[in-house]
């Protein structure tokens, strides 16, 4: 005989079956997408360059995001966490470690763009890897803080997955967030501004524009952007005034992130584009250049 477990506080039985299956549905998407990155860039000789190697970072990243969406949506299917307390505290710190490592990714990846397209400075695979490895040791340092009680990992408002903690709203939660999200979220959006908008100024004087300079920006804004204005809302007010389900819209927007950021710089990228068609059909794209420069 199958337990039936009681409904989440402030959810019905279709809308908990709707997030669920709305999580299955970004988790299987990603996994999809970043799967066809990752082994395009390892049967794909032309695609393996210093450069490329930051989509990759991302697509690690973004496939970490995938699995932790997909533990939260077989968890919304039984309608309750079914891995205990320590669960929760990996499950928030897996996710968090996915979700920093993309997000440094993405800044990386502009990071390397303004140097092609603005100082024509050529990546070497050493300052790749170091900047790889800085990306996802940050991303870890900050994510295992919350083990150690600098901030604090519980379950949020459906409680079939975890992540941050900010129903308190205390004074740990709030000099943890301020700092955390200064260098894992402004800064990396400052240097997206940054190097897009100098990239598009060369552009622009060249009369030559090759690359949507507002894509990565405005992507990275509109899946993590809910999330932090919550969480930063947390610091003034109780968010626990709002109801469950509005607190649960932007854990749902960041987990489409990964089919989004598979789009913007893999399938959005006519030099990895090429790539990745060239692994499904054996044939080249018409126009697709495997010079790293049109990346």
């Amino acid at each position: 005989m199958v337990t039936s477990y009681p409904l989440p506080e402030g959810f019905t039985e279709t809308e908990v079956f709707a997030i669920g299956t709305t999580l299955l549905i970004e988790a299987l998407l990603g996994l999809l997408l970043n799967g066809l990155t990752l082994l395009s860039f390892y049967k794909i000789r032309e695609l393996r360059t210093p450069s490329n190697l930051f989509i990759i970072s991302l697509a690690v990243a973004d496939t970490g995001l995938c699995l932790n969406a997909f533990v939260a949506a077989f968890s919304s299917f039984l309608r309750y966490w079914p891995y205990g307390s320590e669960g929760c505290q990996i499950h928030g710190f897996q996710g968090f470690v996915a979700a920093l490592s993309s997000i440094g990714s993405c800044a990386a990846i502009a990071w390397d763009r303004y140097h092609q397209y603005c100082t024509r400075s050529k990546l070497h695979w050493g300052t790749a890897v170091s900047m790889v490895l800085f990306v996802w040791g940050f991303s870890a340092f900050w994510s295992a803080m919350p083990l150690f009680g600098w901030g604090e990992y519980d379950y949020e408002p459906l409680r079939t997955c975890c992540t941050l903690d900010y129903s308190k709203g205390d004074r740990n939660f709030t000099s943890f967030l301020f700092t955390m999200a200064f260098f894992e979220f402004l800064v990396p959006v400052f240097i997206l501004l940054t190097a897009y908008q100098s990239i598009y100024q060369k552009m622009k004087k060249s009369g030559q524009i090759r690359l949507n300079t507002s894509m990565p920006v405005k992507s990275l804004v509109f899946c993590w952007g809910p999330y932090c204005l919550l969480c930063f809302y947390a610091v003034i007010q109780d968010a626990t005034i709002l109801s469950p389900k509005l607190r649960m819209m932007p854990a749902l927007l960041a987990k489409i992130s990964p089919a989004v950021n598979a789009y913007v710089y893999g399938l959005g990228n006519e030099n990895y584009r090429g790539g990745i068609w060239l692994y499904l059909t054996g044939q080249k794209l018409e126009k697709a250049e495997t010079d790293s420069r049109t990346k």
